[in-house]
């Protein structure tokens, strides 16, 4: 089993930034990708980003390259989102998830493991 937890939402302006956090615990040696997604009201959710664990590879969805950059502290057994220049169309639930199985950009099908979600309010 592997456990996720993040942290780091809150209400935010538009062009604000904001740091994510996602602490992993249990199994880490089974995890081989870690990302990021997100689901507004009414709409499905949406895959942003994914990292390996192990290797150098990420991944990001074209709705945010540019602005948001994942990243990983293996000590720390963290994964992160930074997002600048936030928009009011940013604002969702955030959740990471964990997948032991890669390749990275294939977490919307491989996904194994959630978090319980944190939530970003970007106001116009």
């Amino acid at each position: 089993q592997v456990q996720l937890v993040e942290s780091g939402g809150g209400l935010v302006q538009a062009g604000d930034s904001l740091r994510l956090s996602c602490v992993a615990s249990g199994r880490m040696s089974y995890v081989y990708t870690l990302g990021w997604f997100r689901q507004a009201p009414g709409k499905e959710r949406e895959f942003l980003s994914a990292l390996s664990w192990i290797y150098s590879d990420t991944y990001y969805a074209d709705s945010v390259r540019g602005r948001f950059t994942i990243s990983r502290d293996n000590a720390k057994n963290t994964l992160y989102l930074q997002m600048n220049t936030l928009k009011p169309e940013d604002t969702a639930v955030y959740y990471c998830a964990a997948a032991g199985t890669g390749p990275i950009s294939a977490l919307p099908v491989a996904a194994e493991y959630w978090g319980q979600g944190t939530q970003v309010t970007v106001s116009s």
